[in-house]
């Protein structure tokens, strides 16, 4: 294997690895010094498994991500679809996918891009070496924008539907669910676009096990309520009318402390875990489990992360601490712990 150095290596092309490429060379690093690893360059999940799903966005967010790094050069970009929707509504994710592709396209082109996966993180030398199935690099420093996979829970006898086939209902059309009785467990906005695909199939019945009341996003003049918790958009407007209004016909909701839980999962042959995301892993022996502080992104001397997997925190004016996710987010988050990645090195 050849080796390699560059003063910057970031891990993924998301869209969280994408804002990190393209602010780091608006910050003046020169591209040439930047590798950027992923196996497939196609926007990860979010390009590749969610582009049907309805965002809990608004599309003006997405559009100030779009326009807001120099290196992204969107205003030579194709008039792609997002720009004919109305900046006030959400959108289908597909709808972001497409234009973050042609990014993905034009940053490829300029910085030392790697078509593999990293497998091994490791630390001598105030140098980072990173391990890849086809190479090895060594970095000043490491970004890992690697994004999470969806959280399972184990209930032994029922066959799973997994997530990025529930919210598609080409995919879901597929499960042969009908006479299924499905459990579904969640309350979050995935929870919101399962459940209404399920409703549309022949199933028997569906059962949505929850721990609590739902949480909806409220907007107030310069901040809002739940905003990284909260339901929003369609799925609110659904859960509104249809959960905390009257249940459609074949759908039930138990809190999973019902004393009749056992009996009602023992009635499900399916089932559809809604219940969040965790992060994915590279290993680095030296570190254990890789961890970082969400003030400020930082995970070991370094060694950086950003996105889904290791998102940011806000603290709102009533002193309600969420992690923050969102690609909007996500360039706020760069903002903010960029200046301190640039000296924050080994």
């Amino acid at each position: 294997m050849t080796t390699t150095r560059y003063r910057w290596t970031v891990l993924g092309a998301g869209p969280a690895g994408i804002a990190t490429v393209g602010r780091l060379i608006d910050s003046g690093v020169p591209a040439g010094e930047i590798a950027w690893v992923d196996p497939e360059f196609a926007v990860g999940d979010f390009g590749t498994k969610w582009s049907v799903v309805s965002s809990n966005t608004r599309t003006s967010s997405f559009l100030r991500f779009l326009e807001s790094t120099v290196a992204f050069d969107f205003v030579q970009a194709p008039n792609f679809d997002i720009r004919g929707i109305d900046p006030h509504e959400t959108c289908r994710l597909g709808a972001v996918a497409e234009p973050l592709r042609w990014i993905t396209g034009r940053l490829t082109a300029r910085v030392a891009a790697h078509k593999t996966r990293a497998t091994l993180l490791e630390l001598s030398g105030r140098c980072w070496t990173v391990h890849t199935e086809q190479s090895v690099l060594t970095s000043d420093n490491v970004v890992l924008a690697i994004g999470s996979d969806p959280r399972a829970l184990t209930h032994p006898g029922l066959h799973e539907i997994p997530l990025d086939v529930v919210v598609d209902p080409q995919k879901l059309a597929t499960e042969n669910l009908e006479g299924a009785t499905v459990a579904v467990f969640g309350s979050s906005h995935s929870t919101m676009i399962a459940l209404p695909n399920l409703v549309a199939q022949p199933v028997a019945k569906i059962v949505n096990f929850y721990q609590h009341p739902l949480r909806y996003a409220v907007e107030f003049e310069d901040w809002t309520l739940f905003d990284d918790t909260g339901l929003k958009g369609r799925a609110a407007q659904w859960a509104r009318e249809n959960l905390d209004g009257r249940l459609p016909d074949r759908l039930r909701r138990r809190h999973v402390d019902d004393p009749r839980f056992d009996e009602l999962l023992g009635q499900c042959d399916r089932v559809v875990y809604t219940v969040g995301f965790e992060p994915r892993r590279v290993h680095a022996p030296q570190w254990g489990p890789l961890r970082h502080n969400p003030a400020n992104g930082i995970i070991a001397p370094g060694l950086f992360g950003i996105g889904i997997a290791f998102p940011g925190q806000r603290v709102d004016p009533t002193g309600y601490a969420e992690h923050r996710v969102g690609l909007e987010k996500f360039m706020q988050q760069l903002d903010q712990c960029l200046p301190i990645w640039l000296r924050y090195g080994v």
